[in-house]
């Protein structure tokens, strides 16, 4: 050991009231109710790991940092805390840059903590120099350097109220080398106290508005309402669920908000959101914004008194007028709505939105109808429709689903229904691939005791399969679910039709690959399943591989590269 190295462990042994920029930042991260992070190593951020140690934070290592950004969403997206990850400079921080889009456009509260040279070396060429601030600024909703080691803690707190702050989102910090190693006197740093530092976030906005969207709903004969992200991420489902029972309302889930409703509830609708919007008078589109997914706005009725609650201010409107929009907390204002509508009554305007079920009710059936020959078809190779078919059937009421693909996951929001909310996870708006791994980590790491399913694109799965063995190595083993078409099908759909089959298969066509092989090489389970019959068997003998021997599996169904699912067929994403 060097003499100072000697010198600084003496100092700590001697003087407990002397602190290193690492353990300001464990112990900032404890205050944040921050208790796992997700990194990979480098010489720029060991001391927080040291630090770390100390405040009893887990510290999840895995093989590429795209992983721990996704991972710390989708721990975020689980537990409703804020997530975090640690990254060293350079390629640490960029390779990073995924992960923390994805959570920018998913509104997930995931805060970054990158490592820089030393400030003494500042514009010398130092290892793994980058502009990181300046890089991350465009995707984070706060983006700033740490330049004194006492500010460490209190710019942490700065970063982390940024994350919750509205809509949710990532934040960065980059904290030079030299800042994190050295030591300053506990009493001069700068460490606010748990709990004494936030305020309420539960804005119902101006109650007169409240009022107005109280009369609206008691007085609509053929509403729709559309929960979103933010409804679960904000734990606002309660809430949701209870408006919609007390005045009879149909309801439509996406993203996380999936599963809010049980299998038969009256109000759960998911196959007629298109006809609802169509002919509604009134929609309520509830924490999700005008973005591609709902056509820019543009797939709405004119005709419709249209009302849009959000946490963002400038979320409400964007793209598309409306009639009412109240900007705050989803569950507070749903609540607030349901109590200012308990003293009004319309009993004729109450009886025409039942009427307004029962007809979506018949035509879900006929939707369903047209879906079941996809669903049970035998037609080998495997129609895609027949494998979200029996993983719907295979779920369990505690399975988290996690789609990370192009066209396998669009087939599978056909037929997969989560059995509770929270209990569905992709890519979100930014449609990144490589979520699944990091996601599948995290949930089985915040929720040890569910079942945790990650159904892959072949394409997706060879970008971050590797830390399936981190996930083992931690004590997360999931079951990842293949569908292999041997191509980026969602991709090649478009490029066929506008080229033609010789150049439409061009630059997304990938190998046949036996993924099965990578399972059984990290220790765990792998099978081949090249007919429908043998999907379902081949999943629960997964599950029980899982059980017994706490290791990951790998399913890997080989399903026909000539099937597509509508919104692949008319491009949806891109109009």
């Amino acid at each position: 050991m060097s003499d100072t190295a000697t010198d600084t462990l003496a100092r700590k042994s001697t003087d407990e009231n002397v602190i290193s920029g690492g353990h300001l930042v464990a112990k900032a991260l404890k205050a944040e109710g921050v208790d796992t992070i997700f990194t990979l190593c480098g010489g720029h951020i060991i001391d927080i790991y040291d630090g770390c140690i100390d405040e009893g934070i887990r510290i999840v290592d895995v093989r590429h940092e795209q992983v721990a950004a996704h991972a710390a969403d989708g721990y975020a997206r689980q537990t409703g805390k804020l997530g975090c990850v640690v990254t060293t400079a350079g390629p640490g921080c960029t390779n990073a840059v995924t992960g923390i889009a994805t959570a920018f456009r998913s509104e997930s509260p995931i805060l970054h903590i990158g490592g820089q040279s030393s400030l003494s070396q500042h514009k010398m060429g130092s290892l793994q120099d980058l502009p990181h601030v300046d890089i991350m600024k465009p995707i984070t909703k706060f983006a700033s350097g740490v330049f004194t080691t006492e500010r460490i803690a209190d710019m942490i707190s700065m970063a982390a109220r940024e994350c919750f702050a509205g809509a949710y989102g990532p934040s960065y910090l980059e904290i030079p080398r030299d800042v994190l190693d050295r030591e300053v006197p506990l009493s001069k740093a700068v460490l606010p106290k748990p709990g004494h530092y936030r305020a309420s976030t539960k804005s119902i906005g101006d109650p007169a508005e409240i009022e107005k969207l109280a009369d609206i709903l008691v007085n609509a004969k053929r509403p729709a309402i559309l929960f979103g992200q933010q409804v679960w991420a904000a734990q606002g489902h309660g809430a949701a669920i209870s408006l919609i029972r007390a005045l009879d309302i149909p309801a439509y889930m996406n993203g996380a908000c999936r599963g809010m409703l049980p299998a038969g509830d009256p109000h759960h609708f998911d196959r007629t959101r298109s006809a609802a919007f169509k002919d509604a008078d009134v929609i309520v589109i509830v924490g999700t914004p005008f973005d591609f997914r709902m056509g820019y706005g543009k797939r709405l009725s004119n005709e419709a008194t249209l009302v849009q609650i959000d946490l963002d201010y400038r979320t409400v409107g964007k793209n598309r007028d409306i009639s009412l929009g109240l900007a705050g907390d989803p569950g507070a204002i749903l609540a607030a709505v349901e109590q200012a509508a308990s003293s009004r009554t319309n009993k004729a305007a109450r009886q025409e939105r039942r009427k307004w079920m029962a007809h979506l009710e018949e035509l879900e059936a006929k939707a369903l109808d047209k879906l079941m020959p996809l669903f049970k078809s035998n037609s080998s190779p495997i129609h895609p429709y027949r494998l979200a078919y029996e993983i719907n059937e295979f779920l369990g009421e505690d399975t988290i689903y996690i789609g990370d693909g192009g066209d396998v996951v669009t087939i599978s929001a056909q037929a997969v229904r989560p059995r509770n909310p929270g209990q569905w996870m992709d890519p979100g708006a930014l449609g990144s691939l490589g979520v699944g791994t990091g996601f599948a980590m995290a949930a089985k790491l915040a929720h040890p005791d569910k079942e945790v399913m990650c159904l892959y694109g072949d394409g997706s799965f060879g970008m971050t399969a590797f830390d399936m063995e981190t996930a083992q190595r931690f004590g997360a083993p999931y079951l990842a679910v293949v569908g292999n078409n041997s191509a980026m099908n969602q991709i090649r759909y478009g490029q066929i039709t506008k080229y033609g089959e010789q150049r439409g298969n061009v630059g997304n066509k990938l190998g046949d690959v036996e993924f099965s092989k990578f399972g059984q090489m990290i220790g765990g389970h792998g099978e081949e399943v090249r007919e429908a019959s043998q999907i379902g068997p081949a999943l629960h003998r997964a599950r029980d591989a899982i059980a017994k021997t706490g290791k990951c599996a790998v399913v890997n169904v080989w399903i026909d590269p000539n099937e597509y699912a509508p919104g692949t067929k008319n491009q949806t994403m891109y109009k």
